[in-house]
């Protein structure tokens, strides 16, 4: 064996959820947003000028941090840009877990988390939601190197009140918090108006779901002047041209248009539950979701089978095998016409005999 082997970085890497091509699958696997950007951003990739693209983009992405801090009543040195929430996400571990205690996020989370953590060296510790899959924040009151919180989580969608979350800032004031809202937008309230009262604050969003731009790779921080320009420090020691220019553009034209967003996360809002109420019709049990996917469980129906039966049959879902999440699958809210396409399938299928 070769010595130069022996010091690769071995890390078990995070798995994305599978991208089948064909005009003829449903998609519900990776919580896409079933419904095009708003008209602005097509326009806007109608009038690019290619001539563009030969210069290096805005390192600080101004045009677009400038809607966002306008969006979000903040300061423009309040908000840090990066290639989706991924990026964002995996920059603020580098950044602000370096001690040698254990970060804290729950057992049944993300699952990029521990991958950071173990790329990074990070020490970390995995408090157990309870029973019905919720934040016990008394789990959280104990020495820690940072806590990391999906709100709503995924892939159980449940929220954390805002009170609850709060009050584990507050306890939590001698180490960064991150609050990891990609689903806020779907029915919870956010933390954005915490950051004015607590310097260790870091809120984490991304235009891939509620704003239709999973492909173009745009997500944001919004946190106290401090936890900003750290941020802003170790990315300019590691790649300073991060984002490119039509994310820039078109991420800017997204967030110009209000209405559109609100109309659209309506819509799927209500599909959401209209889909509460189907699944529960045909025996599945769904949690509480506040985003735009549910976590179903059927008595009668393994999960595995079932996602086989589903991907056999042209309809994807997503499948956690955890010991935790082995009887669930997560389902992506489609279009109205997709989510029939789901119900009828369902209803055919003899559930009981899967």
């Amino acid at each position: 064996m070769s010595s130069w082997r022996e010091f690769i970085r071995d890390v078990e890497p995070y798995v994305p959820g599978e991208q089948p091509r064909g005009d003829s699958v449903i998609k519900l696997n990776t919580n896409e947003n079933p419904y095009p950007p708003a008209p602005g951003v097509e326009r806007a990739m109608r009038e690019m000028d290619p001539a563009m693209f030969r210069k290096y983009p805005d390192p600080s992405a101004g045009m677009l941090t400038e809607a966002l801090a306008k969006r979000y009543g903040l300061e423009r040195d309040q908000i840090f840009v990066g290639v989706g929430s991924d990026d964002v996400l995996g920059m603020a571990f580098l950044t602000f877990f370096n001690s040698q205690k254990p970060i804290l996020f729950p057992d049944v989370t993300y699952s990029f988390y521990p991958v950071w953590a173990q790329l990074f060296g990070i020490p970390y510790e995995t408090p157990r939601l309870d029973a019905d899959f919720r934040v016990k924040p008394q789990d959280y009151k104990r020495d820690n190197g940072g806590i990391v919180l999906a709100n709503p989580n995924a892939p159980t969608g449940i929220y954390l009140p805002l009170d609850q979350v709060e009050d584990i800032i507050k306890a939590n004031q001698d180490s960064v918090v991150i609050v990891d809202e990609a689903y806020i937008d779907f029915g919870g309230e956010s933390a954005v108006p915490l950051i004015p009262r607590y310097d260790n604050l870091l809120v984490v969003q991304t235009f891939s779901k509620s704003r239709s731009l999973a492909g173009m790779r745009v997500g944001y921080a919004m946190g106290q002047k401090e936890l900003i320009q750290a941020l802003h420090n170790v990315k300019y020691s590691y790649n300073s041209y991060t984002m490119n220019m039509p994310s820039m553009i078109l991420g800017t034209e997204a967030v110009k248009d209000e209405a559109y967003f609100q109309e659209t996360t309506r819509r799927i809002i209500a599909t959401r539950e209209e889909a509460k109420r189907r699944l529960g019709d045909l025996g599945f049990t769904c949690t509480d979701s506040r985003t735009n996917f549910l976590f179903i469980t059927h008595e009668k129906a393994a999960a595995p089978e079932l996602f086989e039966a589903l991907k056999n049959n042209g309809i994807y879902v997503r499948y956690f095998p955890a010991s935790r999440t082995k009887d669930y699958l997560r389902v992506t809210i489609g279009t109205e016409e997709e989510m029939e396409v789901l119900y009828k399938f369902l209803e055919s299928s003899c559930l009981d005999r899967i």
